[in-house]
């Protein structure tokens, strides 16, 4: 880390610093470590939300600071929680299956069958499609995890960025991208149980601890991701390349004069984004249980371009008061504990206005508060966003006095 890095981004200490009361707190808390004050399930969903603030982290790099609002980042994030859901699967059918055998002894090509009818058998199948040829062994998917929504981002930011798609019309794009994507999933064809999706993700194959400790494992591994995938993004924002792609984002054509290769400097951020997304994705399904391809519709970015818009844009620590923010009282809302409001002519029921109240937030932090939350912090000295405009330009105010002109 570069001498003076802290000093200069005094964010980054806090935001660690946060992180780890954050996480000792829940952590001492927990029915597994502490007195129970805090239920498993709502272990997971802390935990599930710090996910959802990395892969906002990725939302803000690829859009608050480079200027691309992609709209299919959680087709990233879902591909990440495939690829790690396909080995937890395979393992936890594997064990049933050598469990219901009892004494007798099964060859591979047996227990590769029984494999595939207990998960297959569900969408009229038998065998395991070729896609899981690798799913049984942990190191090669969690290659995957990298490598698959990664290749996917590098072959569709070339392809789009080579063409210099810009704007509103890129945004479609990554949409479409992600449609097509969650489509293809939904199809019994596509080797991952269509609309069933993958389920019992939450069980650790050879592990027999409880869902208390597991959920606290949960959340000490996604405040791991969290705190590294901050740091690495801070160092990213903060030195010469964070100033070319805030250059590409405020004025494209501009940087391509000076001799930068735009497409390249973007081409990398959205692959790095994607693989980030991905990261989050595989630790979010486990805590959630389940994946599915409704979780990778178009809608679902478009929600997490909302979370860093209401926290703050061009702020790795908006993005993540955002997703924070919206995570926590989105669950408070949906989950029934707010009483339903009776107006006597109409009775509004929290669950199925929620998206509404979203919405509404999105378009007052637009209009009254562009900063978002993260402006809040403005008002402490010492983590106001740090200057980096340039000298004036052209002489100053005193430089040519009227009566000099004259003469």
């Amino acid at each position: 880390m570069k001498s003076g890095f802290l000093a200069k981004n005094p964010s980054v200490l806090w935001f660690l610093l946060l992180l780890a009361v954050f996480t000792l707190g829940v952590t001492f808390l927990s029915h597994a470590y502490g007195p129970g004050a805090i239920s498993t399930s709502m272990v997971k969903t802390l935990g599930k939300t710090l996910c959802l603030c990395l892969i906002a982290i990725a939302m803000d790099l690829v859009w608050g600071y480079t200027g691309i609002l992609s709209l299919g980042h959680f087709a990233f994030f879902g591909l990440g929680g495939y690829m790690i859901g396909m080995w937890l699967m395979y393992e936890r059918t594997r064990d049933i299956v050598l469990k219901s055998a009892g004494e007798f002894p099964m060859t591979p090509q047996e227990v590769n069958d029984a494999i595939g009818t207990q998960i297959f058998g569900v969408v009229g199948g038998s065998d395991l499609p070729a896609i899981w040829t690798f799913a049984g062994n942990l190191p090669m998917q969690l290659l995957f995890v990298v490598l698959v929504p990664g290749l996917l981002a590098l072959i569709f930011g070339w392809l789009a960025f080579r063409s210099r798609v810009t704007g509103v019309y890129l945004s479609i794009l990554t949409q479409a991208m992600t449609l097509a994507l969650s489509l293809y999933l939904f199809q019994n064809e596509s080797g991952l149980r269509g609309n069933n999706g993958l389920s019992g993700l939450q069980n650790i194959p050879g592990v027999s601890a409880g869902q208390d400790h597991l959920s606290i494992w949960f959340l000490w591994a996604s405040a791991l991701a969290l705190g590294l995938g901050y740091i690495a993004a801070s160092l990213i924002v903060s030195g010469k390349f964070g100033s070319v792609i805030r250059g590409i984002r405020d004025d494209e054509a501009r940087v391509r004069f000076l001799g930068y290769s735009v497409e390249g400097y973007k081409l990398f951020v959205f692959t790095l984004t994607a693989v980030i997304a991905a990261i989050a994705g595989a630790l979010y399904y486990p805590q959630a249980g389940i994946i599915n391809p409704g979780e990778m519709a178009p809608i679902a970015s478009i929600y997490l371009a909302v979370w860093v818009a209401i926290g703050g844009r061009g702020r790795l620590y908006g993005a993540v008061m955002g997703a924070a923010f919206v995570s926590i009282v989105s669950s408070w809302f949906t989950g029934g504990r707010v009483p339903d409001l009776p107006l006597g002519f109409y009775t509004i029921d929290w669950v199925d206005w929620w998206q509404v109240l979203l919405g509404l937030a999105f378009v007052l932090v637009t209009l009254f508060a562009p900063k978002g939350l993260s402006g809040l912090l403005d008002l402490f000295e010492g983590i106001r966003r740090p200057n980096r405009h340039g000298a004036p330009l052209g002489p100053d105010k005193g430089s040519f006095r009227e009566e000099e002109a004259q003469e």
